[in-house]
């Protein structure tokens, strides 16, 4: 739980394969309500010098998945190769053109599932 994370709130980090594209992704999750996005800064991975922001999705179980169901939408929308990285509970799911909705339900059922797998 993070330091501003309320009880029964969990979250999501989003990375982007085009940074560009953070500002109109944090206005499509904000438009679903329910929902908390921060621009946060990456952490580097084990021998990674830079990283690009991230955002933080903070919400309760139901205000995730309103935001998580946008995003295979959102990744259609994008003119070019678009993917995005997301992180829950420490397992990392890769959301592509081509995987989108395959992917997003993979992630709605580990939201559904509970905080420990439940």
């Amino acid at each position: 739980m993070t330091t501003d994370q309320m009880p029964g709130q969990d979250t999501v980090e989003l990375a982007v394969s085009d940074p560009a594209k953070l500002r109109s992704l944090a206005g499509a999750l904000t438009a679903v309500g329910q929902v908390r996005v921060e621009l946060t800064s990456g952490r580097p991975g084990p021998g990674e010098q830079g990283v690009a922001d991230v955002l933080t999705v903070v919400a309760t179980s139901s205000g995730l998945i309103a935001a998580i169901k946008v995003l295979p939408e959102f990744i259609r929308s994008c003119r070019s190769s678009f993917t995005i990285e997301l992180t829950f509970r420490g397992e990392k799911f890769t959301l592509t053109v081509s995987n989108a909705d395959k992917e997003t339900v993979r992630i709605l059922k580990r939201l559904l599932e509970g905080p420990h797998g439940d």
